[in-house]
């Protein structure tokens, strides 16, 4: 029995996961539904796709991911599934798939809505647990909706190499106050040759000099810079919340200059 994840911005507060999963185990009730994240900010597509993006490779195959962000369909955003690297995933033509697989290749259905005039306001509800209903029976993944050539793309931000300096943004951050970044460790390399450099964190009032490989390779409450396990560049503060006590928010700019 593949495994079902959930990935939404309900937050715990509403009866909407309760309902995924009642209707998930109604329709089989050995589903193994695993819960990604439902703290995501509300109809943030890029957030959620950082998350699943950073997790799914490490479900087994075949897994099945439902994403509830953004989902309520229209004319020109239809309910899709995605099936690449040996997974699949449903939700909405909102542009979140590009965000997700990052330009990998994958097969793509649209999916007929099952929601009737009164669960309209619901997006999801039976379609999606429906569809995953029938994948994990093993049914012909292009059988279970019109075979489609693409997914809208949303351009994700990345950041961008100047002379002897890279101009880069914070994506995500986690439960603990690290501020992730979109500078990932081979641009940092190839933009830096091994050059001296300084990290500056919205400004020069806050700098970093040297990237360390763990947070503890500084004294509690200093500031450190690191490469996270997805490759990317990552400003914390050992035993303390760097995003609270700098300010940093989502697109907060970091800024790195190598030293001539």
């Amino acid at each position: 029995m593949p495994v079902i994840t959930i990935t939404s911005d309900w937050n715990n507060n509403d009866y909407y996961l309760a309902a995924v999963k009642g209707q998930l185990l109604k329709l089989n009730e050995s589903f193994n539904i695993v819960d990604i994240n439902h703290s995501i900010k509300p109809f943030n597509i890029s957030q959620a796709a950082f998350l699943i993006r950073n997790s799914f490779e490490h479900f087994p195959e075949n897994s099945i991911h439902l994403i509830y962000i953004d989902s309520e369909p229209s004319d020109n955003r239809k309910y899709m599934a995605v099936k690449s690297m040996n997974q699949y995933f449903i939700g909405t033509d909102n542009g979140i798939f590009n965000l997700i697989l990052n330009e990998k290749e994958g097969e793509i259905i649209e999916l007929l809505s099952l929601e009737s005039q009164d669960s309209q306001s619901f997006p999801g509800l039976f379609t999606f647990t429906d569809t995953a209903y029938k994948l994990s029976k093993g049914e012909p993944f292009e059988s279970l909706g019109k075979v489609v050539s693409k997914y809208s793309e949303r351009i994700p931000l990345r950041a961008t190499i100047e002379e002897n300096s890279i101009s880069g943004s914070i994506i995500y951050i986690d439960s603990y106050g690290n501020a992730i970044t979109n500078i990932t460790k081979e641009i940092f390399n190839r933009a830096g040759n091994n050059k001296k450099f300084e990290i500056y964190v919205q400004t020069k009032h806050y700098t970093i000099t040297e990237i360390n490989k763990t947070y503890n390779s500084v004294h509690g409450g200093e500031l450190i810079a690191i490469f996270n396990s997805t490759g990317l560049l990552e400003i914390a503060i050992n035993s303390g919340n760097a995003s609270k006590l700098l300010n940093l928010n989502l697109n907060s700019n970091i800024r790195i200059e190598f030293l001539k």
